[in-house]
């Protein structure tokens, strides 16, 4: 990035380890969305776990931000401060210098406030160009009542996506739920494996917290891993629709203070799953103003039909 020109202004936070969506660091503090307002007293988390970076360039610090995505940690926090979020298929480029969660699921991305911002930073990450992308035919996604979606998420992309005359898809009938409990397993199996030396040589190093998840992943039974590893070896071989339109997260930003949604994860862990590109952009607000967010899902390796898809899809708005 410096390379290209990039000026870099600073470290951000985030959740520790990368294991987490909410950015309340034990360490480096909590991360406030900047779209709480000052005197409601109820801040509000941007998200996570790379809550920083979303955070930093909703604040309006820098115009484009590296995060990492293993289960959707940087099209949550873009969905919930109003941004652009990046998550491209994976890249063993993409992997250097980054701290592995699960190297299965793992990618770099980018949030920025711009779609065109974010695709030219992807491009000099992955050092090939994303011009010249041909337009796919897009399905919108029916999960009928499989994700406790917020009704004015439900909304906000029915809104968005109803014009289109979308052709639907249930990706199969897609189980969200035990798809993210899949993934969180295989982040806490392969995270442990990454951390154990030093976990056994320095253990106050971790949190209670964050000990306890890689505990898990430690104590997985051989059958819940395989099961795992199998459920990602399916949806990798899948005859599904080449670009998916669907929401990036079933709630927008909530407050620090109130509990944390199970659900955060359950559409944006497909991607990740799936070894796709996904790319989160702004679709509106809900009645307290905070924002929307949808995401386009493309295809392994197509990372230019994706940006041509979404580019013409913004367009017709």
């Amino acid at each position: 990035l410096r390379a290209a020109g990039a000026v870099i202004t600073g470290t951000l936070n985030m959740d520790e380890g990368a294991l987490g969506a909410v950015t309340d660091n034990p360490w480096f503090g909590r991360t406030i969305n900047p779209l709480t307002e000052p005197e409601d007293g109820n801040d509000l988390t941007p998200g996570g776990s790379s809550g920083g970076s979303a955070a930093a360039v909703a604040a309006g610090f820098c115009k484009a931000a590296l995060g990492t995505d293993t289960i959707g940690s940087v099209r949550i926090p873009a969905a919930y401060c109003g941004l652009f979020g990046y998550k491209p298929s994976q890249d063993a480029a993409l992997h250097q210098g980054v701290m592995p969660l699960s190297p299965t699921l793992d990618t770099a991305g980018v949030i920025a406030r711009t779609l065109n911002d974010a695709a030219a930073v992807m491009a000099v990450l992955s050092g090939r160009s994303l011009d010249g992308g041909t337009v796919g035919t897009v399905h919108r996604l029916d999960w009928g009542e499989a994700v406790d979606c917020a009704p004015d998420v439900a909304r906000a992309f029915a809104k968005f996506a109803a014009p289109r005359g979308l052709p639907t898809t249930d990706l199969g009938h897609y189980d969200y739920g035990r798809s993210r409990r899949h993934a969180l397993v295989l982040a806490e199996v392969e995270g442990f494996k990454y951390h154990a030396r030093r976990l056994a040589s320095a253990p106050s190093g971790f949190s209670d917290k964050f000990r306890a998840m890689l505990e898990f992943g430690r104590d997985a039974t051989q059958e819940t891993i395989d099961a795992a590893y199998a459920h990602v070896d399916l949806l990798r071989r899948a005859d599904l629709p080449d670009f998916i339109l669907m929401p990036t997260s079933p709630q927008t930003a909530f407050g620090f203070e109130g509990p944390v949604p199970d659900n955060q994860a359950d559409f944006t862990a497909f991607a990740n799953l799936a070894d796709r590109p996904a790319i989160q952009f702004p679709i509106g607000n809900n009645r307290d103003g905070l924002p929307v967010g949808a995401q386009l899902v493309g295809t392994r390796g197509r990372e230019a039909d994706l940006l041509a898809t979404l580019r013409a899809m913004l367009a017709a708005s």
